[in-house]
């Protein structure tokens, strides 16, 4: 069984930063893809950065660069450092495995039953 477990959410002041942390089990980068969404107020939820087993990291264009995903092979955990938040940046933030993570945004409804999907850890930005 695959288990994603996300922590390191929590509420932040706008321009400081937060580290998101995934631990996995049972699916690793030999397997496919591991990423980050996004569920937003409007229930759309969009790809915030995966990386594949060859290292490379894909990333929304809306980040401006502030974010970086890394993997642990060692622990298998997935962390996802967020630098300069902004209040646009407060989601539900989740931990998803697939065998490929594409770019973009969708209706959460539209792919939350494919792959698979952590718990999901809030992240909120006040001024």
């Amino acid at each position: 069984a695959v288990d994603l477990v996300e922590s390191g959410g929590g509420s932040v002041q706008a321009g400081g930063s937060l580290r998101l942390s995934c631990q996995a089990s049972g699916f690793t980068l030999r397997d496919g893809d591991m990423g980050w969404y996004r569920k937003t107020p409007d229930n759309q939820c969009e790809m915030v950065a995966s990386i594949g087993e060859d290292g490379r990291a894909y990333y929304s264009n809306s980040l401006e660069g502030r974010f970086t995903i890394s993997h642990d092979s060692a622990t298998n955990t997935l962390y996802l450092q967020m630098n300069s938040l902004k209040a646009e940046d407060a989601a539900v933030y989740f931990c998803v495995a697939d065998h490929t993570i594409s770019p973009g945004t969708w209706p959460c409804g539209a792919i939350e039953g494919f792959g698979y999907w952590g718990q999901g850890t809030q992240v909120n930005v006040f001024s």
